[in-house]
């Protein structure tokens, strides 16, 4: 490629030939076709880039949300998280990830107004609620139904048209929340909550997972603005496992909800949307503050985790932590305070005091408080995972569409480094060695 201002430049030598190259930098990044051109011979494929976890490769260009890991810094369409979840809301704070901009009073009233009145499911979701079995996970509930409603929104294939697109983040938005809440009741065997949509976004969900007998909820207004804060925090957070996820699977061009559900599939692994139940684990464990000490012994030992602390981004602490933090004195004056929360203050404390954690720059991150606050306000552990995937939509959506938008985007497909066999001739099954069983019959009927 022709390099215009060889000051933003990289000139390459390849010791193999001899030969050098010059490749450009565009915003600090280099192009990996453009090493393919790097050939050992004619007949070499050309130079790749090995990048196991994404860990130094750029896979968009992107406009919606930037952080600083070494700074502690997040910013939604620039704008720091603490001015949002000080003075938004959630479904503001959605407008101004998927619009771009901040919506005036006449804007946000119609964007909520079309978001509550998409709350509603069709009635033969229940039918299809009802087809898991008793026990099943929240969120497994969660990605099978977000898949499924791609099954009754035909014109959501038609991606390409905006109008379209609109109408599908209306209805995500609004109808996860139902989902989530129907998911969670399924579990309890209790029947099913309408939306109230005279209610807040976080009211209103807090009434379908809550209310018994009572004819309208009534919401604890220090609990819901809580809940209301903690889904602006998860609404967006970079090029993180299941946002790549629903650019992944969204680049072959399928409707936003089988993206959605891939999103919330890879949401559902423990090493991310499970992260917050794995610190109330290591909490329990602990027991009781005397024995932070000990603990923090073990880890440095290497005998354990301290969980809730450290980010793959962060090399600071992450700025949702402290948001949280505060957050979580508020709902325990209103539920009371948990003895876990008297454990956590005094890891952070210890942990933030010594030597080896601080070299490592392990620092709380977002996940140390949140599970404390969701089990307080009464959500199952089972349940974490699921709230994050609610506060996430209006970033995954933001995604989407920046990636279906984007004209440089092409349906994902990484290279491989092959160290496998070379050209093996078939053998015919009585002439093959004899191998080391690794299979065995284990009964005439399968277990179900």
């Amino acid at each position: 490629m022709a390099v215009t201002d060889s000051r933003n430049s990289l000139t390459i030598t390849d010791n193999r030939t001899g030969k050098k190259y010059e490749v450009p930098i565009d915003h600090g990044c280099l192009n990996t076709m453009d090493l393919r051109q790097i050939k050992a011979s004619d007949e070499d494929f050309g130079l790749l880039g090995y990048d196991p976890g994404f860990l130094n490769t750029a896979s968009c260009k992107s406009r919606i949300t930037y952080i600083d890991g070494d700074k502690g810094i997040l910013r939604y369409r620039g704008y720091p998280i603490e001015q949002l979840a000080e003075n938004s809301s959630f479904l503001e704070t959605s407008y101004l990830l998927i619009k771009g901009e901040l919506p005036d009073k006449e804007r946000l009233a119609v964007w909520s107004y079309n978001i509550h009145h998409h709350t509603m499911t069709h009635a033969n979701i229940v039918k299809f609620m009802d087809g898991f079995r008793y026990d099943a996970h929240p969120m497994g509930i969660l990605v099978g139904t977000v898949g499924a409603l791609s099954t009754f929104y035909r014109d959501a294939k038609d991606i390409n048209d905006e109008e379209s697109r609109k109408l599908q983040v209306r209805r995500l938005i609004g109808k996860i929340p139902t989902l989530a809440a129907m998911s969670f009741r399924h579990s309890l065997g209790f029947p099913y909550v309408l939306p109230d949509n005279e209610l807040s976004y976080a009211g209103n969900f807090l009434s379908m997972m809550f209310k018994m007998t009572e004819l309208r909820y009534q919401p604890n207004p220090i609990l819901e603005r809580a809940l209301d804060v903690l889904f602006i925090l998860h609404a967006d957070h970079e090029q993180n496992c299941s946002t790549n996820a629903v650019r992944a699977v969204g680049s072959s061009g399928v409707d936003p909800y089988t993206a959605i559900a891939a999103g919330c599939a890879a949401l559902y692994g423990p090493l991310h949307g499970g992260a917050n139940e794995a610190v109330i684990h290591m909490l329990l464990k602990i027991g009781s503050v005397d024995k932070v000490p000990e603990f923090i012994k073990s880890v440095k030992a290497g005998e354990g985790r301290l969980m809730g602390f450290g980010h793959r981004v962060y090399k600071n602490y992450d700025p949702r932590a402290k948001i949280i933090k505060k957050i979580a004195f508020e709902v325990f004056e209103e539920t009371g305070r948990s003895p876990l929360l008297d454990i956590a203050l005094e890891l952070e404390r210890i942990a933030l005091e010594d030597e080896y954690f601080i070299n490592r720059k392990l620092y709380p991150n977002v996940d140390f408080y949140s599970g404390l606050i969701y089990q307080a306000m009464g959500f199952p552990m089972d349940m974490f995972p699921v709230l994050f995937a609610i506060g996430r939509i209006p970033g995954w959506l933001a995604q989407w569409i920046e990636h279906v938008k984007d004209p440089e985007q092409k349906i994902a497909r990484p290279r491989q480094i092959y160290l496998g066999e070379e050209q093996r001739e078939f053998i015919s099954i009585d002439k093959r060695p004899k191998n080391r069983p690794d299979e065995q019959v284990v009964g005439a009927i399968c277990m179900l």
